[in-house]
């Protein structure tokens, strides 16, 4: 009986020691940036907030999840006290799930380019297909019908008549940039990018994978690009090539009502 008790202190004192490994968060209120210190912060893996927050707060604070979706449900559940993902899946989350709310204030600021394998040509011929898409209007519309819920979906042009296929690499679990509708993957990066393609008479192949795997797929040539509202930062630069960027976003942090 001793013995038992014993064992149940240690525990505790193991608890108390480390959050993580119980499971427990820190119970704080989060009315701004400044409050995540020393939170328990949810992340999806290898994206811009788990780098940020990492970088900034400690790995020993930050909880990693394969999706956004599942560091939401984990709010909700309070194993962790907010939430840093970027502000567009951010209104998606926070409208499908009722008592979370996103802060005021943003924590910080990110521009979206495409990746390619390091020397890659199709680069330069991306470039010039996103300055044309950017100035005739195209690219606003795909965001107005994804984000405002204006205009029709990009249909490619009937008359085009494609030389090759393009593999995309992609993490479908981002909306409203990819996510899956019924047995489709649509969103702004994925019409974007056969916009792209149709402009190159190149038909775009979608592979859906793990965030952390899509950089390393574009290195290796099992895709052609990488399209996943991929932020461009140093260490990224050091891996792959990026295209101009085409969209500005901004990390926010999501945090019960």
């Amino acid at each position: 009986m001793k013995m038992k008790k014993l064992l149940s202190m240690v525990l505790v004192g193991a608890c108390v020691l480390s959050m993580a490994a119980c499971g427990k968060k820190n119970d704080k209120v989060i009315g701004s940036a400044d409050d995540l210190e020393g939170a328990t912060i949810g992340v999806q893996q290898g994206t811009t907030g788990d780098l940020y927050t990492t970088k900034e707060f400690g790995d020993e604070f930050i909880e990693r999840f394969n999706k956004g979706a599942e560091a939401v449900q984990a709010l909700k559940q309070g194993k962790v006290d907010a939430v840093v993902i970027d502000n567009e899946p951010a209104k998606e989350f926070v409208k499908a799930n009722e008592g979370l709310k996103i802060l005021d204030t943003p924590y910080e600021e990110e521009d979206y380019a495409l990746g390619f394998s390091k020397g890659s040509e199709l680069t330069a011929k991306f470039n010039q297909a996103i300055a044309e898409l950017k100035a005739d209007g195209t690219f606003d519309a795909i965001v107005a019908y994804y984000i405002e819920g204006k205009g029709e979906r990009y249909e490619s042009p009937a008359e085009i008549k494609y030389t090759g296929k393009l593999v995309m690499a992609t993490n479908a679990e981002f909306p409203p940039y990819e996510f899956h509708q019924e047995e489709e993957i649509v969103g702004i990066d994925v019409d974007f990018a056969k916009a792209i393609g149709d402009k190159l008479g190149m038909e775009i192949v979608i592979e859906d994978m793990a965030f952390d795997s899509i950089i390393p797929a574009v290195q290796s040539g099992k895709a052609d690009f990488a399209a996943a509202g991929l932020t461009v930062t140093e260490d990224r630069q050091e891996q792959v090539d990026f295209s101009d960027t085409y969209y500005t976003g901004v990390q926010v942090i999501i945090v019960n009502e």
